[in-house]
Formats: structure tokens, sequence, C-alpha cells
């Protein structure tokens, strides 16, 4: 069904350029667009497979609490070590505020949440879960700076308004979008 969906989308985009006047950006419209949809539409839909697909843990909600708190906890772990303790730019021209100290922090935070939240996921081997904490930790923190590299580009602080304070929908779930997807493939490999 993903290819198929893959391919009407595809399809879709360039039947909608057809209907314009002008062809003029034609490309970058398309890329745009597909862009965004498996960015956020492709990358999240593998929550809905960890938690309905028969893995290696009988509850996939219990493998969806495992994931959302480890990457969350991430994040505010990051957001803590950079507010109290950020002296060192990490990547100055994507993102100015965020310092050295909260990514490390960030990462600890959800390696340590990984190994305390163990018991949500039972039937996963010990080294598994310290693995899994890790890079739930690392690639939690790609997704946060790669919206603000798309924020960046855009000229935008925030992605909406929606939520005041933190910066917009797509703010509160970049963490996910590549540890959601890695998490899947991870414990299917395990299965």
């Amino acid at each position: 069904w993903e290819f198929l969906f893959i391919t009407t989308i595809c399809l879709g985009m360039f039947l909608l350029q057809f209907t314009k006047r002008k062809t003029q950006d034609s490309i970058s419209g398309i890329a745009i667009t597909l862009f965004g949809i498996f960015y956020v539409g492709w990358f999240f839909s593998f929550l809905v497979k960890i938690r309905t697909v028969d893995l290696l843990v009988q509850d996939g909600r219990m493998m969806v609490a495992f994931l959302l708190i480890v990457t969350k906890s991430g994040d505010i772990g990051a957001y803590f070590s950079g507010t109290y303790l950020g002296k060192h730019q990490l990547i100055s021209a994507i993102s100015p505020k965020k310092s050295l100290e909260g990514a490390v922090g960030g990462f600890f935070s959800s390696f340590l949440i990984a190994i305390i939240s163990r018991g949500l996921m039972p039937e996963v081997p010990f080294v598994h879960i310290i693995i899994l904490g890790m890079l739930l930790g690392l690639l939690g923190q790609i997704g946060d700076l790669s919206e603000s590299l798309i924020k960046r580009d855009c000229q935008i602080k925030d992605s909406s308004t929606l939520f005041k304070g933190l910066g917009g929908m797509l703010d509160i779930i970049d963490s996910l979008l590549f540890t959601t997807p890695t998490f899947y493939f991870y414990i299917r490999f395990l299965s």
C-alpha cells in the first residue's frame, strides 16, 4: 500500500502542475510538496506500524510509550541542560541557541530514561535497550537540528503559533521523525 500511495502522490503532483499556466518553478514546487509529505507523513506513519504490527513486544502500545518517553525525555534534558549549563554553541549557523552541553544532556537523558523504562518492553534484551537509548538520544537531536535547518532556510523562528512557547506542531514532533522509523526497523530486526 505504501508504494501505491507514493506513486499516487507523485502522479498527483505532476497532474497539478499540468493545470498551471506557468511552468516556472514546477520542479521546486513538486519537490517541496513531496518533501513535506514524506518528511512528516511517512516518517510519522511508523508510529502506527509500531502500534499495530506484531513485533518482538506483544503490546504495541508499550513500544510506542517507550519510544515517546525516551525521545521526549531527550528533548527535555537538552532544554534544561542547555538552559542552565549551556556555554558552547553546537551549530550556530543552524540554531544559535542550541548548545553542546544541551546536546550532551539530551543524549544522556534519553539513555537513562531508556534504562529506567525497560519495564515497558521486558522482552527486549537489556543490551538492546541500551543501544536503543543511545540511538534515540542521538537521532532525536538530529531530528531537532534538521527542523531548525528547515526553519532557518525558510527564515522563520517557529513552525507555527498554534502552541505558544513551543514553536509549533513541527517543533513538538521533530525529534520523533527520525527516531520513529529507526525504532521500528530496530525492533523488527530483533523480532
